[in-house]
């Protein structure tokens, strides 16, 4: 009994601590988010408006992995928040560095399963209003970088029952929970930073896997 009682704290000490911080974007990832025409001069944040945020996140592997996003710099500290948060709860993500996001795409994940942020695009037009419309006339939050996208196989953006990723189809339903999808526990973790959720947005278009500063 007494080596088990032993153990316990030993065990719970060797799990890896989060770790939170941020700085200006590299020359790298200036290059790789340029190249990639994920951010253009018309963008209505500037590079210097924007920070690298490393932070510990759960891999698929359940293991700690170190994870990077790019953010709008005074969203940095809900950021920092919401993921200890969900480090704390053992929360999955499966893909978290700009190379998974601005590399080359060759080099992309090929299951498109990536959590990210800063991205200069328009809003997303509904499926409901046919697939191919692409955008709908006004900036994203992403543009701003003050939104996320949290796994997005697991958590797809569903218009009139229907969504653009095939292979996300099995997670329409949203009833049989599995790993690395957002529950009403993930929902709080942003919650209570005040950011609102894409899944709870009224009549038939979800996102399922969106977060932002005021949750559009």
């Amino acid at each position: 009994m007494l080596k088990l009682a032993l153990a316990l704290p030993l065990a719970l000490l060797s799990v890896q601590a989060f770790h939170a911080s941020s700085q200006p974007l590299t020359p790298t990832v200036k290059e790789q988010i340029i190249a990639s025409d994920h951010w253009r001069p018309n963008c209505p944040v500037p590079l210097s408006g924007l920070r690298l945020v490393s932070l510990t996140y759960w891999g698929w592997d359940g293991k700690p992995h170190t994870g990077r996003l790019v953010v709008n710099a005074r969203v940095v500290p809900q950021v920092e928040t919401i993921f200890r948060k969900l480090y704390a709860m053992r929360f999955p993500i499966r893909h978290m560095l700009p190379s998974d996001t601005y590399g080359r795409a060759g080099q992309l994940p090929r299951d498109g399963d990536v959590t990210a942020s800063m991205e200069c695009r328009q809003a997303v037009a509904s499926p409901c209003n046919g697939y191919k419309v692409t955008g709908t006339g006004h900036w994203s939050m992403h543009a701003y970088g003050e939104a996320i996208d949290l796994n997005p196989v697991e958590n797809p953006y569903v218009g009139c029952g229907m969504t653009r990723d095939k292979t996300a189809l099995s997670y329409l339903d949203r009833s049989r929970v599995r790993k690395g999808m957002v529950t009403p526990a993930v929902v709080a973790v942003f919650r209570s930073v005040g950011w609102g959720w894409g899944g709870s947005w009224t009549g038939s278009t979800k996102d399922y896997m969106h977060f932002s500063v005021n949750g559009h």
